[in-house]
């Protein structure tokens, strides 16, 4: 620990670390958006068409400055970017081989370039082959002033487009009715990307600054569904990855700064794939145990149900009956992993009750709840047969409850299931039994002659 608040002590290493932080929040503001709109690759290609720039750039200036390297790397991501979308409007190839194509000529371009810039006199001295993997430990206290600026300015432009950027990435269709200049606005986005992109390099490289813009991006998707939350989150994780890489690369001498970041980026990735709270591995795990455990309980429960009101009906009232468990899952299929803990946990709530031979029967509770269950599986049934006849819901999705809808159209319903002899009988026929029992023979003998 004190060998790392030494560490710290030092400027460069101050420089890098904020050089980086402001990188990694640049990147995965923007790279939200290039996430969302389908465009993940083309932060790729990006990277990889601003190395030709680059390199022209110290042609032209005969001398390593990170000014010109990131004007001369900018026109060429932009170019670049124009190449794929010129592309794809006046010819027949799709998306992914223009991104493809226009990455591997300029990448292909930029090497050569390079090799050039290396033989040239002056090419010991630039060290331009440090754009390609990234080189962090180079960046100096100009460089983080000139990447502070560029990624303030990105930031705020965002922040201050965001619903444009937000409408014209999810709905373009409405965002062009209400007059907004799609055109321009999408090309603001492109080149923020672009300056996201180009201000990477120095620290991350051509082939890593793509990981670079989407990790942050997807990381943060695992945990929210807001793109406002998502945006602020990946953010924080852009940031967090690029404190994370530049300590260990500072720790371990001799380590690269870009390749640490990128492995931390990525480890919070994996970390979020698996405890994400909104796509997690684990999460869907769970929600889908929910899901079996629920389905798996309405079945057992309506089985038992639809076994009961035929022992009712059979007996006038006087029992539901007990019944053996593989009687009960014969009606339906059932989930076979889960049924000894909904069956205990039935038990426990008190819906069933099983006796001394393992048969199982309704409590009045669970009589109860079970009507319900079968009641609204009846109803939609219904609903289904005459979907025609009723307003568009969303019963079908299961989103909505049917006993909480429309009361002319649960009345409806309801006269459907009695002209088809669906509606549920064992509820009304344990209850009138019930009530018959607690009137007693004197009140109905006193009842019949009042009638009389």
């Amino acid at each position: 620990m004190d060998t790392l608040l030494y560490m710290l002590r030092d400027p460069n290493v101050q420089w890098v670390l904020i050089g980086t932080i402001l990188l990694g929040m640049a990147s995965g503001v923007l790279g939200s958006f290039a996430l969302l709109r389908k465009q993940s690759l083309l932060g790729d290609a990006m990277a990889h068409a601003a190395l030709p720039g680059i390199c022209i750039a110290f042609l032209l200036y005969g001398a390593k400055s990170m000014s010109w390297f990131l004007i001369g790397a900018a026109i060429s991501g932009l170019i670049g970017t124009y190449c794929i979308q010129a592309i794809i409007k006046h010819s027949r190839i799709k998306e992914d081989t223009a991104i493809g194509l226009v990455l591997s000529v300029f990448f292909g371009v930029g090497i050569v370039l390079l090799t050039y810039v290396q033989h040239h006199g002056k090419g010991n001295q630039a060290g331009l082959d440090s754009f390609i993997f990234g080189q962090a430990a180079a960046i100096v206290g100009v460089d983080v002033q000139i990447i502070s600026i560029i990624a303030f300015i990105l930031v705020f432009i965002t922040f201050l487009l965001f619903k444009e950027f937000k409408l014209i990435t999810f709905d373009p269709q409405f965002a062009q009715g209400i007059g907004l200049p799609i055109k321009w606005l999408n090309g603001l986005l492109m080149t923020l990307i672009v300056g996201a992109v180009v201000i990477g390099l120095q620290a991350v490289g051509v082939i890593l600054m793509a990981a670079m813009l989407i990790t942050p991006a997807i990381t943060a998707r695992y945990w929210t569904e807001r793109l406002d939350h998502m945006v602020v989150l990946a953010g924080f994780v852009g940031g967090l990855s690029g404190v994370i890489g530049t300590l260990l690369s500072t720790i371990s001498r001799g380590m690269p700064t870009g390749p640490l970041i990128i492995m931390a980026v990525t480890i919070l990735f994996l970390f979020s794939l698996f405890f994400g709270t909104k796509k997690g591995l684990v999460q869907k795990a769970i929600k889908q145990l929910k899901v079996k455990k629920q389905i798996t309980s309405e079945n057992i429960l309506s089985s038992l149900y639809e076994l009961s009101e035929n022992s009712l009906q059979q007996t006038e009232g006087k029992t539901m009956g007990n019944y053996s468990l593989e009687t009960v899952l014969a009606l339906r299929p059932t989930n076979v992993l889960t049924i000894q803990r909904v069956v205990k946990d039935l038990r426990q709530r008190e819906i069933i009750q099983i006796n001394e031979d393992k048969q199982i029967s309704l409590t009045e509770k669970g009589l109860q709840l079970s009507h319900d269950i079968v009641l609204k599986n009846r109803l939609l049934d219904m609903y289904l047969m005459f979907e025609s006849k009723f307003p568009v819901a969303n019963w079908r999705e299961g989103s909505m409850d049917l006993l909480e809808g429309p009361k002319e159209v649960l009345d409806e319903l309801q006269s459907l299931l009695n002209d088809f002899g669906r509606m549920p009988m064992a509820l009304p026929l344990y209850e009138a039994k019930k009530q018959m029992k607690q009137m007693g023979p004197h009140s109905i003998m006193k009842r019949s002659a009042g009638n009389l």
